[in-house]
C-alpha cells in the first residue's frame, strides 16, 4: 500500500485515521455512530459492520459526496435477510437469526451478542453443523458455542444423507464433562428452536445459528421447507 500509486486513505475505529468513528450506543436494532465528528444511526450491529460502513462511507466521500450526504445514505441501508437478524417477543426475549455456520463466523457473532447484552441478560446458542461437509469444524463449532454462550443446544442444520444424530455425537465429542452441563441436543431443529425461546427468559437472547436466510432443510437427501424465521415467529406467538 505505501508504495501504490494511487491516493491511499485509511479508516480505523480505534486509531489516527483519515476516517474515523466510535460507537456511542447499540442495541439488537442497530448502533448511533459518530463518524467524523457526525452522529448517524445504521440498522446494523456489531463492530465488523462499524469498519464495514466506514469503509463505505469513506469511498463515497472520495467519490464526491458531500459527508452529510454520505451518512444519510448509510441510515438508509438496511442488512441482509438471515445476517444478524433481530426478532424480538412481546415479553422481552430477542432472537437472533445468523448465517453463521464456522466457528469463526460464530465467534464474531457470539462477541457481538455478548457486548450488546454487557451481563444484562443470558445468551442462548442453538446451532448445528451440516451433513457430508467438514467434519472436523462439528466439535469446534460445539466448543466455541460453549465458550460463548450461558446455555447451548446443539440440534440439526442441514443433515444431508447423514444421520443427524452421528452429526450431533461428533459435535459433543468436543466437549468435556463439564462444558456438557450446559447443553442438550435436540434432534429436531423446530423443537429445539421452540425449545430455546421457551425457557429464554426477558432480557435474554436466543441465537439461531447456521442457516440464515435459508427456507429449506435436507434430511436424507430430501430438502424440505424450513425457514428459521418462522419458527421463532410461531413461538413466540407473533406474526
Amino acid at each position: 500500500v505505501q508504495n501504490c500509486k494511487a491516493k491511499v486513505k485509511t479508516y480505523s475505529l480505534h486509531s489516527a485515521a483519515d476516517f474515523k468513528a466510535r460507537i456511542m450506543e447499540e442495541s439488537f436494532e442497530g448502533m448511533d455512530l459518530e463518524i467524523d465528528g457526525r452522529e448517524v444511526s445504521v440498522q446494523f450491529v456489531g463492530r465488523f459492520n462499524v469498519s464495514n460502513l466506514l469503509a463505505v462511507y469513506g469511498a463515497t466521500v472520495m467519490l464526491g459526496v458531500e459527508p452529510q450526504q454520505a451518512l444519510v445514505l448509510l441510515s438508509a441501508q438496511k442488512p441482509v435477510n438471515g445476517r444478524f437478524e433481530a426478532i424480538r417477543s412481546k415479553e422481552g426475549v430477542t432472537a437472533i437469526v445468523d448465517y453463521a455456520h464456522t466457528p469463526d463466523a460464530l465467534v464474531n457473532v457470539l462477541t457481538t451478542i455478548n457486548e450488546v447484552l454487557n451481563g444484562r441478560g443470558q445468551c442462548w446458542t442453538v446451532c448445528g453443523a451440516g451433513g457430508n461437509r467438514d467434519k472436523g469444524k462439528r466439535p469446534l463449532m460445539a466448543q466455541e458455542a460453549v465458550k460463548n454462550s450461558d446455555r447451548v443446544i446443539i440440534t440439526s442444520d442441514n443433515p444431508r444423507n447423514e444421520d443427524p444424530q452421528e452429526i450431533i455425537n461428533d459435535m459433543l465429542a468436543g466437549l468435556d464433562s463439564g462444558q456438557r452441563r450446559n447443553v442438550i441436543s435436540i434432534v429436531d431443529r423446530k423443537e429445539a428452536i421452540r425449545t430455546a425461546c421457551t425457557m429464554a427468559q426477558p432480557g435474554d437472547v436466543v441465537l439461531v445459528a447456521g442457516k440464515g436466510h435459508e427456507d429449506y432443510q435436507i434430511i436424507k437427501g430430501v430438502k424440505h421447507h424450513f425457514d428459521d424465521h418462522e419458527v421463532i415467529r410461531e413461538a413466540f406467538g407473533i406474526d
